[in-house]
């Protein structure tokens, strides 16, 4: 019968070690005949004695000798072998492609990837600026394997990671009156056009947004829409609308001001979504993880778990970063 190389290779080297049977034996918590039967094995099956045994105790042979730095050296490329596949199967290896929404900060981006690169050695990420609309598309049809969506969003054959729920404030010219308030409220915006993100971007988010408006009292003259934050900018400045901002774009321009809304009327909410299935990414969960930290941590926000999300793991750096 051919033996168990590997383990009788890890006896070898034990014995090596301490060149004393009884010794070796205890280090590995087994008792010494079978150790010494299962040595004899060893050499049988190479056709070599490795230790010359006398009553003066244990060297090892020749053959021994020749034998134990390839025997360290193969059970090495073993434990790699290993801890290679661990983490394949954890999502550690390969490529992610993660979609992020165009109106993401560079500052969150940066944040992102860092922790991103203290938690998962060998992962390329694909990083793409993707509508939540073309996202969720995307996910269906195999274009990405994980997205940083607005909600509510159509999840049908997705897994959702936490959401994290960001408060709205109101960007206003700063010559506006309103400007001089510690907090605008929703209805004190009558009269005023609204600058928002296209449809397109993220239907059930804008949607929410112009139902809240109604609720609260503010029905805009009209909606004009800015897909780039400097653009947004520019039209609030102009005095062509108010926008809503968690507050990092309004600071970029001194001509507007960013306030409140009183009562909190407007929280985003934006989470990961990966595809359900075991074709599923394996570091899918664990970037939806990453990301909420962050969002929450680099914002005034909340995170809510969706059921058994999946949360980051300890693994160590880095990933590499490929900007789509």
């Amino acid at each position: 019968m051919t033996v168990d190389l590997l383990r009788h290779l890890r006896l070898f080297v034990t014995v090596a070690d301490e060149l004393h049977f009884n010794r070796a034996a205890e280090r590995l918590g087994m008792a010494q005949p079978p150790l010494s039967q299962a040595i004899r094995r060893l050499e049988k099956e190479l056709g070599a004695e490795l230790f010359d045994r006398s009553h003066r105790g244990v060297r090892l042979s020749a053959a021994g000798a020749a034998l134990l730095d390839e025997a360290h050296e193969l059970l090495s490329r073993e434990k790699r072998l290993r801890t290679l596949a661990r983490r394949a199967a954890d999502g550690g290896l390969g490529t992610l492609r993660a979609g992020v929404p165009p109106d993401t900060t560079a500052a969150v981006l940066s944040a992102l990837l860092a922790v991103c690169a203290d938690h998962a050695p060998g992962l390329s990420v694909d990083l793409q600026e993707v509508t939540t609309e073309e996202q969720v598309r995307l996910l269906s049809s195999g274009g990405l394997d994980v997205g940083l969506v607005h909600h509510p969003v159509d999840a049908t054959g997705l897994r959702l990671g936490p959401e994290v729920s960001l408060d709205q404030g109101v960007v206003l010219p700063r010559t506006s009156p309103l400007a001089r308030l510690p907090e605008v409220a929703l209805g004190d915006l009558s009269g005023h056009d609204l600058v928002l993100f296209p449809r397109a971007q993220a239907p059930g988010w804008y949607d929410r947004i112009l139902e809240v408006c109604r609720a609260e009292g503010f029905v805009p003259g009209r909606v004009r829409h800015a897909s780039n934050p400097e653009f947004l900018l520019a039209l609030v400045t102009a005095g062509h609308g108010v926008a809503f901002d968690q507050g990092p774009v309004a600071r970029k321009e001194p001509r507007v001001a960013w306030r409140p809304l009183a009562d909190r009327p407007l929280t985003q909410r934006i989470g990961g979504a990966w595809p359900a299935g075991r074709g599923a990414h394996p570091a899918a969960g664990r970037f939806a993880g990453l990301a909420a930290a962050v969002l929450a941590r680099d914002h005034t926000a909340t995170v809510r778990r969706s059921p058994a999300p999946q949360p980051p793991d300890d693994s160590p750096r880095p990933w590499s970063v490929v900007y789509g």
